[in-house]
């Protein structure tokens, strides 16, 4: 009887199945990427946080709130861990992110000022914590290793580092002209 009626290849496969039953008290990570200290339009977020029964508008108005002080005016990825429909916002900052906040610039506004340019000095101790900060996402085997990839982000943010071009300190640092702490 199988073989009378035919059907198109998905409809054998179960394809036409529905999509599990959502558990509410599993715990669901989301990351969004936000501008710090602005609501976001909803319409970005309800995509993705719309199926786990959150309002778009309330976490919107959350994330604004927990990157107002310290992220206001760049862009960083939130990260939401969500359970039994309750949102829990942490910050994951980027090194780009990172690097930009040790210039200490004041905020700006993002719609009146465009392609600023970072032209500040940070010093090697800022580049060290921030190594610190980023060695648990970094793929380097040792903290000289991240510390050359923060070196990097700062050469393209545009900023030197102890009145250095970043660039020529990743050269000292090969050469062994400038110490890095191992750990």
């Amino acid at each position: 009887l199988e073989s009378v009626f035919w059907r198109p290849w998905w409809f054998h496969e179960g394809l036409l199945t529905m999509p599990p039953k959502f558990d509410p008290s599993q715990v669901i990570e989301v990351f969004v990427r936000v501008t710090g200290g602005e609501v976001g339009a909803a319409s970005s977020l309800a995509p993705k946080i719309g199926p786990l029964g959150l309002s778009p508008k309330k976490i919107g108005e959350d994330i604004a709130k927990d990157t107002a002080k310290d992220w206001k005016g760049l862009r960083v990825t939130v990260k939401l861990t969500v359970q039994n429909r309750q949102a829990k916002v942490s910050v994951v900052p980027s090194a780009g992110a990172l690097v930009i906040k040790a210039l200490k610039e004041p905020p700006r506004d993002r719609k009146k000022t465009k392609n600023v340019k970072h032209t500040g000095n940070i010093t090697m101790d800022d580049v060290i914590s921030i190594a610190r900060i980023m060695a648990p996402r970094s793929c380097a085997r040792d903290l000289s290793g991240v510390i050359k990839e923060i070196l990097g982000t700062a050469q393209s943010v545009g900023c030197t580092v102890d009145r250095k071009f970043p660039r020529d300190l990743c050269k000292q640092i090969d050469s062994g002209e400038v110490d890095v702490p191992r750990k």
